[in-house]
């Protein structure tokens, strides 16, 4: 019987080694796996710290002052999307807690993750009733708070955010929240009075084209002073969408030159030619050629809410419609926009938005 006992245990004792060495072995080659690993531009110039953030200068000084020692109020950043206030908050909450505390110290839960009453009443609230420990290694002063991050805040029901309100209240002790969403009327009214509010402006032209540069520059990538100004255009302030762009724009071209024409291509933009093209047709008071222009646009994969964005800054801008034309035009693009966002069917939004222009541009000649 002692034998038997003994014998496994003799057997069992070096394997393991072995198997550790391997395992070591394996983890070493895989770290060096990762590090070589591609990864998209967009988390790898995510700001690393405060300091990083660009244009949003009320958030990054209540932040410093928060760094240096001050306390944090809870937080509630809204805005459109890519403006960085995702990358604000973690840049901030990894120079609060450094990299070893990083994980044990920030719950981040995202409109991916489930969200319900039952997901606060639970994860979040034992979460935020841990008392936080540790120090960190570079000695710096840790603070004696954790921080909840809910993103796409504004996707949660209204009976989770009725659950979250008495848990920011109760645990203000030990932990802060920070609220991400883009609009910040579907936030109900008790947690947006619990939280400094802060809003994300869309990103100056200027700070995109500076910040794309950097990029390129840094991927040596080729790209002409009108494509990174298109590029911005395109990008209408989203700072994420606009690097995204430019990597796309980067592997079509395989290293030679970006020109205005490739990033309308990578954009999905209707060329302006084209929407010049679609006007002069609907001035022309020709039915036929209008069908065929429009099966045309649709047969390219060109997407009409596209075109229904473009044509409404071009009818806008235009001096050669009456207030009246422009009017009942924009009030048709209302509408068209409306019926896509339901799921009618393109061809047919187009048609009935190109009858409506030509009816209005040939009722006066």
């Amino acid at each position: 019987m002692q034998a038997f006992l003994k014998g496994p245990s003799s057997i069992s004792t070096k394997p393991p080694a072995a198997k550790e060495r391997g395992a070591a072995g394996a983890a070493g080659s895989s770290g060096e796996g990762k590090r070589l690993k591609p990864i998209p531009w967009v988390e790898k110039y995510r700001p690393k710290n405060v300091d990083e953030v660009a244009f949003q200068d009320e958030v990054v000084a209540v932040l410093k002052k928060s760094l240096e020692g001050a306390d944090l109020p809870n937080l509630l950043f809204y805005g459109p999307p890519g403006t960085g206030k995702t990358s604000t908050i973690l840049a901030a909450a990894r120079e609060l807690y450094g990299p070893e505390l990083f994980r044990q110290r920030v719950l981040e839960l995202n409109a991916s993750d489930e969200r319900g009453i039952q997901v606060i009443r639970e994860k979040v609230k034992a979460f935020a009733q841990l008392t936080p420990s540790g120090s960190r290694s570079d000695g710096k002063v840790c603070p004696p708070f954790k921080i909840v991050i809910l993103d796409e805040a504004d996707s949660m029901t209204s009976a989770a955010q009725a659950a979250l309100r008495r848990t920011m209240e109760k645990e203000s002790k030990t932990t802060r929240f920070c609220l991400i969403c883009n609009y910040i009327s579907r936030i109900i009214e008790p947690l947006t009075s619990r939280c400094s509010k802060f809003r994300f402006k869309p990103l100056s032209d200027k700070i995109q084209q500076q910040r794309l540069l950097d990029v390129s520059e840094k991927e040596h990538v080729k790209i002409s002073s009108e494509a990174v100004s298109y590029l911005v255009k395109v990008s209408e302030g989203d700072l994420r969408k606009a690097i995204t762009f430019l990597q796309s724009a980067t592997r079509l071209m395989g290293g030679k030159e970006i020109t205005e024409k490739i990033v309308t291509e990578i954009a999905g933009v209707i060329p302006k030619e084209t929407t010049e093209e679609l006007l002069s047709v609907c001035q022309s008071g020709s039915f036929e050629k209008l069908e065929t222009l429009a099966k045309n646009l649709i047969n390219e994969g060109y997407a009409v809410a596209q075109l229904v964005n473009q044509l409404h800054d071009t009818v806008v801008e235009s001096e050669d419609y009456s207030d009246k034309q422009k009017s009942v035009i924009v009030e048709k693009l209302a509408e068209v926009d409306k019926c896509l966002a339901d799921g009618a069917d393109e061809y047919l939004q187009l048609m009935s938005l190109c009858a409506l222009v030509m009816q209005q541009l040939t009722q006066n000649t």
